[in-house]
């Protein structure tokens, strides 16, 4: 049996999925998404990867598909970062972490232990909270201690790790791992 691409448009720096019933399948069994009563919406991170791993198409008009590269090319135009953002989330994703965008934390990423599933309402035990906090940068990014001291303290804040991920020019991730220390 063939499986099931969804079919998706693109809506500004959204991928949205109006099939909710089916669209279903693809947050609860890979938590992508935002689930919503009417339609699941995709952050162009989490749209890009489904696509090359051909799980959606995405509409450019009701009778045109995007190419894997037009869809690539149109969120570099809406986020400079995309890129180095695309390469650390898919490199999460294959270690078979749950990922999930922290752009309201002020960060790129939030990550999860595997097996967790934080959509949970209500109170969560310790281990279901977020693990690492991620921020992601090209190996010839300049950071300040400000801005580094700033990271430090947001994933402290909220009881998490924060992880730095530097992408080199070979698209290899190096994870580092700055924590806060009281002397």
């Amino acid at each position: 049996m063939a499986e099931e691409i969804f079919k998706a448009k693109l809506v500004d720096d959204r991928v949205i999925i109006s099939d909710v019933g089916n669209a279903k399948q693809l947050f609860d069994n890979g938590w992508y998404g935002d689930l919503l009563e009417s339609r699941l919406e995709l952050a162009l991170v989490e749209a890009m990867l489904l696509m090359e791993r051909g799980k959606i198409e995405i509409a450019k008009t009701k009778k045109k598909k995007m190419s894997n590269k037009e869809f690539y090319d149109h969120c570099l135009n809406i986020d400079p970062r995309f890129h180095v953002r695309y390469v650390v989330y898919k490199d999460l994703r294959e270690r078979g972490l749950p990922v999930r965008t922290g752009f309201k934390f002020g960060c790129d990423f939030r990550v999860y232990e595997r097996g967790i599933m934080p959509i949970k309402k209500g109170p969560k035990a310790p281990h279901e909270h977020t693990k690492w906090i991620v921020f992601c940068v090209s190996e010839d990014y300049n950071c300040s201690f400000q801005e580094l001291s700033r990271a430090v303290r947001l994933a402290h804040n909220i009881r998490a790790n924060m992880l730095w991920a530097v992408i080199d020019n070979e698209n290899d991730v190096t994870y580092y791992s700055v924590t806060y220390i009281s002397p």
